[in-house]
């Protein structure tokens, strides 16, 4: 028989607490970044300048397409720690993308910055907001005919979709630190700065050898023709080095790397998954403490359970596959999980166990969500903890909402009536009874066989009783008192010797 119940209110409040601590551990998206930042160790720091001739060496081709989010980091990782191990030539990006987080857009542009070899942006279809930041960010960029790069301006999403506005001080908290990063990428590559601000900023006109490229409150975007226009004295391009038909056409006729000289990281199906997963994590998250705690309320095993249990297990999958998670913490989470089972099914009430093993797994799903680089301490620090926080806050609330709807409406469904709800009762006159009523037990004295938290088992006489207190903890092998009973529930007091001597 499955122990009941925690109280809803305990759930909801413990929500709102982890919410509170998530929002004033919120990232400030304006802040510079932390300069704790560890970097893969195998990329060294260097700034090529040459192109590798039609003979040297390998190419690595790395490509960057569809949305910029975490999972996506570890496969830019992967990859240039791969390109290094194969003592490549160059490493371009064939590029397709409508953006993503500044964030991992950050972390992205540091490690192609450090490469010590060649770095191409190919663009093959848009290089727009997050993917033109990564774009500046390599040595060189050529583009498809058609192509499109730009539009560099931060929105904030809501959670619902579309875009939330923001007050005016907010936002130009927010614009002021992205326009320093791609003003900062630009100097660091020798690209024109005012470029890269006029992707960011409206209000930036910006004109070259006396034309208005982009007038004030338009945002830069440039076609490929437009970003290959030459200027000044030195006839630089704008920002790509020409248009070239096609991926292939490129690395043979523009870079001088033959078929066989080409190593392509492949992108597999397990790490797409990730990507996936990874993305819906706080709503898989969320499925999961629904189903659990919808279990926790019914009798047996049954649907909630299983498919919180099978949220729960794809969100470490996605985790664990985009190297994030790694098997200490899904242990983690494991032993957190059986500490729980043996407060509620084992050892009486809710002790220490059971906090225990709660806290081993909100521990274990933070550490799940936690960009980790090589040498990083295996505890992390509040900076790499906010976005997780704030994650596992709003799963807990919106499981919170979620059990609360579907305990209030879902009992009343016909499909789910007789599955959860005992329509027959059982009363003594139709001859049913749970136990006897124990009246004549009251004012007789026993020992407790347990501790009572405060339920739990004594001696009275001869007899074992379930018995409870009124509220009060009472150790082990302690004298008790039955002060009264209601039907078959039996309540007691410790006996307190000394008072009674006097």
């Amino acid at each position: 028989m499955k122990k009941h119940q925690r109280p809803f209110s305990r759930l909801f409040l413990f929500g709102v607490a982890v919410t509170c601590i998530g929002i004033a551990a919120a990232p400030d998206t304006t802040n510079a970044p932390s300069s704790s930042t560890n970097l893969q160790e195998q990329i060294v720091s260097a700034a090529p300048d040459s192109q590798p001739s039609a003979t040297e060496g390998k190419v690595y081709i790395l490509p960057i397409r569809g949305p910029i989010e975490p999972a996506l980091l570890y496969v830019v990782r992967r990859g240039l720690a791969e390109a290094r191990s194969e003592n490549v030539s160059a490493v371009v990006f064939p590029m397709d993308t409508p953006g993503g987080a500044v964030n991992i857009t950050e972390k992205i542009v540091e490690l192609i910055i450090r490469m010590d070899v060649p770095t191409y942006t190919y663009v093959e279809n848009n290089a727009i907001s997050a993917g033109a930041i990564i774009a500046l960010s390599t040595d060189k960029i050529y583009m498809a005919p058609g192509s499109k790069i730009g539009d560099a301006m931060p929105i904030m999403m809501a959670p619902g979709g579309g875009v939330q506005p923001l007050p005016d001080a907010e936002r130009e908290k927010i614009m002021s630190y992205v326009d320093s990063m791609v003003r900062s990428v630009a100097q660091r590559k020798g690209r024109d700065e005012t470029l890269a601000s006029a992707m960011v900023r409206p209000e930036n006109e910006y004109i070259v050898d006396g034309e208005v490229i982009s007038k004030e409150g338009q945002l830069l975007t440039l076609t490929n023709v437009e970003a290959e226009r030459r200027y000044g004295d030195d006839q630089l391009p704008l920002l790509s080095e020409g248009t070239v038909d096609g991926l292939d056409v490129f690395l043979a006729d523009t870079l001088g790397f033959a078929p066989g000289q080409r190593v392509e990281l492949v992108v597999t199906s397990a790490e797409r998954l990730a990507r996936f997963l990874q993305m819906i994590g706080p709503l898989l998250m969320m499925v999961g403490f629904m189903g659990i705690y919808l279990e926790f309320q019914s009798p047996g095993f049954g649907v909630p359970g299983i498919v919180g249990a099978i949220c729960l297990v794809l969100f470490f999958l996605g985790h664990h596959i985009a190297g994030l998670a790694g098997n200490e913490v899904i242990l983690l989470f494991l032993l957190g999980c059986s500490l729980i089972f043996i407060e509620l099914f084992v050892l009486p009430g809710f002790g220490l166990i059971g906090l225990t093993g709660l806290i081993l797994i909100l521990w274990s799903l933070l550490n799940a969500m936690v960009e980790r680089f090589p040498g990083d301490p295996w505890i992390p620090n509040l900076s790499s903890l906010q976005w997780p926080m704030l994650k596992l806050a709003s799963s807990i609330i919106g499981a919170t909402i979620g059990a609360a709807v579907l305990g209030r409406y879902l009992p009343q469904s016909n499909t789910f009536k007789n599955r959860l709800v005992l329509n027959e009762s059982t009363s003594r006159e139709a001859g049913y009874t749970s136990n006897q009523p124990r009246a004549d037990l009251i004012g007789q004295e026993g020992v407790t066989l347990s501790a009572l938290y405060p339920a739990g088992t004594a001696m009275i006489g001869d007899t074992r009783v379930d018995v409870v207190s009124e509220g009060d903890y009472i150790d082990q092998g302690s004298k008790i008192r039955v002060v009264k009973t209601h039907g078959y529930r039996v309540v007691v007091e410790k006996i307190n010797e000394s008072a009674d001597k006097a």
